[in-house]
């Protein structure tokens, strides 16, 4: 299909003259009416009437039809000549848990966004059951997650490993180097979260399981909003003490006996086309520089 001869139909249907359309494309006169009868020549039909004397002009009942078709070549050809000028680009969609991409991913996120420009990111907030479904039904490339399954299609490997921290409220007495014994906190007073099932076995070796503490949540973030006692606890990850702990209001303990840390893994689907699996590698290498070397 004859491109320039698309854009002179498209110029004479906007303005309804051919002395007009020439002016919009800065062409001459018998160079648009030349480049319309060569589409017309290959449509094998006539799209604009041309009468003697006649100064708008009228288009056939097949120039009607072949209106829209002509703008949508337009659409098309815009969005090439935008993806040609942003250069190549390659995707990426993530799924993760929300407690990973609000307190342990924006590093990643933003090493992406500044040393790799190009690279388009989609992030999904999503449950860690989903991901696993989402990698399997490829409609996610890769996932951050807070629990190991096996599953033969997908890569599952450690990337972050969170350790459990004491937070409670900031007293002349308590200092960041105290070190707590859980024998030291009463069950009661617990602001508690079930972190997995690693934590709650730990939790029982302490507790009474039929004593379960007074105040249960299912947001990490509402610890802080809700501890104003200071013989109020909660054991959180490190991550979310480092962002939500504020210095003067919150002290942040180790214990003596502390809980299993808490362990994040990240996954990919075992087989992946050339244009993923290199965007894939890139992402493996900023994870690995973030979190895997110390640089957290």
């Amino acid at each position: 299909m004859d491109l320039m001869g698309m854009e002179a139909f498209l110029a004479i249907v906007q303005t309804r003259s051919l002395t007009k359309a020439a002016e919009l494309l800065h062409l001459s006169q018998s160079t648009v009416s030349y480049r319309l009868q060569v589409l017309e020549r290959e449509m094998g039909a006539t799209l604009i009437e041309r009468r003697k004397g006649v100064q708008t002009i009228n288009l056939t009942p097949i120039g009607e039809s072949f209106v829209a078709l002509a703008q949508r070549w337009s659409m098309l050809k815009r969005e090439v000549e935008i993806l040609q000028s942003r250069g190549p680009q390659i995707s990426l969609t993530i799924g993760a848990a929300d407690s990973l991409n609000v307190y342990v991913l924006p590093p990643l996120y933003r090493a992406i966004s500044q040393q790799y420009p190009a690279m388009r990111l989609q992030i999904r907030t999503q449950h860690t059951l989903e991901s696993y479904e989402s990698i399997e039904r490829k409609e996610i490339d890769v996932a951050f997650v807070k629990l190991e399954r096996v599953v033969s299609s997908i890569i599952v490997k450690p990337f972050y490993v969170d350790e459990m921290v004491l937070v409670r409220l900031r007293t002349e007495e308590r200092t960041p180097t105290d070190v707590i014994s859980p024998l030291e906190l009463d069950c009661r007073n617990q602001l508690y979260f079930n972190w997995g099932p690693s934590y709650q076995m730990w939790h029982d070796r302490w507790w009474d399981t039929y004593s379960p503490p007074n105040l249960q949540i299912d947001a990490a973030a509402l610890i802080f909003s809700l501890m104003w006692d200071p013989q109020q606890w909660a054991i959180v990850p490190r991550s979310i003490a480092n962002a939500l702990a504020q210095i003067d209001k919150f002290v942040v303990q180790h214990l003596s006996d502390p809980p299993p840390p808490r362990v994040c893994y990240q996954l990919t689907p075992k087989h992946s086309d050339s244009v993923k699996a290199s965007a894939l590698d890139t992402l493996n290498r900023l994870v690995q520089s973030i979190y895997l070397s110390g640089n957290t």
